[in-house]
């Protein structure tokens, strides 16, 4: 087991009070907190060698391309990836599948079709939608049941030699849902297909190995890892990421310019144009080694444990209801109290110093699904305790008293 108390020293923000009460910070689902060790690296980064990389001759820039380029080789090996330049930085999830959507205008025709579940963050609906749009391609959902599991046999139904393209997440960030990805990539591959896996609320929680999953493209960011907002990763295979055009076009990107003609750069420049989030990325392999240095295992087996104990401890409130009870879930619990709306709990929770999110979470079909305007969301780390729990149910009771 994890020693909480131990890691909890690690987190500066956590020995704060939000009005006037100790934090109970319950939204790691949209952007975890950053332990004194990662921070220490971006403030040394300013401090001591702060310059561009990969242009300069010059001792700064030297020192800060080779701690970059580590970094890639740190979540290459995370993530286990064949090759480092199969790993292109990205500011974020968003930005990593948007690289995908806009390399496959080139790829798709009209009438292929593309599949996306109906689970997803807009940020992997919308660029989809924008592709379709492009290139007529039809976009067609894979549908889920009430427990917030995909319906695995509409899926097999949906597949054809028409399938182009299969998006779904890892983990549903409304739902906590972990999906099984290895059957969709399989599937999908034996019509062809390509599929990219959204990571972004895996990442903190499992190990994937890219290798093993054979998956095509996958993303990260940082900021859901313990690391700095505004980068992320997308991995994807080699083959893959020779056949898609470049996103941006800049500095960086180019293997020679002239006004008649310019060639791009090999992997990994082709789509990193520009200078990039350089200190972000170096926060990014440290914020990886952190985490392997707790053990993703541990992690999961103690986040697991708050899940069952918060479900449990929640559900003993009258009128309280859960939405996603898939069997196989990760430490997420979206919820409603009849007859309340989720805004007005979440207001009463932050003034007793417990943070948790409200609305739709990005993910406005799945509440269409449930026929509701939101939920009130809270997120587990592996840095939350039990006590914690504790507050968040008491808090719960309070606010329900209040606004019954």
């Amino acid at each position: 087991m994890i020693d909480v108390t131990k890691i909890r020293k690690d987190f500066p923000i956590l020995k704060r009070e939000v009005n006037g009460k100790p934090l109970v910070y319950l939204d790691n689902a949209a952007t975890s907190q950053t332990p004194q060790q990662v921070i220490d690296v971006i403030v040394d980064y300013y401090q001591n060698y702060n310059a561009n990389i990969h242009r300069g001759v010059h001792a700064l820039s030297q020192e800060a391309t080779d701690k970059y380029e580590v970094a890639r080789q740190t979540i290459q090996k995370h993530f286990n990836a064949k090759e480092s330049y199969e790993i292109i930085f990205t500011s974020g999830t968003t930005h990593s599948i948007n690289i995908v959507a806009n390399g496959f205008t080139t790829l798709l025709e009209k009438g292929d079709e593309i599949l996306v579940s109906a689970m997803e963050h807009h940020s992997n609906i919308v660029p989809w939608q924008m592709l379709a749009e492009r290139t007529g391609a039809v976009l067609k959902v894979i549908p889920m049941n009430l427990d917030g599991e995909l319906r695995m046999d509409v899926y097999d139904d949906l597949l054809s030699n028409k399938t182009k393209l299969v998006f779904c997440n890892h983990i549903s960030n409304a739902l906590g849902t972990i999906n099984p990805i290895k059957e969709i990539i399989d599937k999908a591959h034996a019509v062809g297909a390509a599929v990219l896996i959204d990571g972004a609320q895996a990442a903190p929680h499992i190990k994937a190995d890219m290798q093993k999953l054979d998956v095509d493209f996958y993303t990260a960011s940082a900021h859901k890892i313990c690391g700095p907002t505004g980068v992320g990763m997308l991995y994807g295979k080699e083959e893959w990421l020779n056949k898609l055009p470049p996103y941006q076009g800049g500095g960086e990107m180019i293997a020679e310019v002239t006004f008649e003609k310019t060639t791009y750069a090999d992997l990994p420049h082709k789509f990193e144009a520009g200078t990039p989030n350089i200190c972000g990325g170096i926060a990014f392999g440290a914020a990886l080694d952190y985490m392997n240095s707790i053990g993703f295992e541990a992690i999961a087996e103690y986040e697991h444990e708050l899940l069952e104990y918060a479900t449990k401890e929640l559900l003993k409130i009258e009128g309280l209801k859960i939405y996603g009870t898939a069997k196989n879930k990760t430490s997420v619990i979206s919820f409603n109290i009849e007859g309340l709306h989720p805004y007005d709990i979440g207001s009463i929770l932050d003034k007793l110093g417990v943070a948790v999110r409200t609305g739709h979470h990005c993910a406005q079909p799945i509440m269409d699904f449930y026929k509701i305007p939101g939920t009130v969301r809270a997120s587990f780390s592996f840095y939350n305790t039990m006590d914690e729990v504790d507050v968040l149910v008491a808090a719960v009771i309070r606010a329900k008293g209040m606004l019954e």
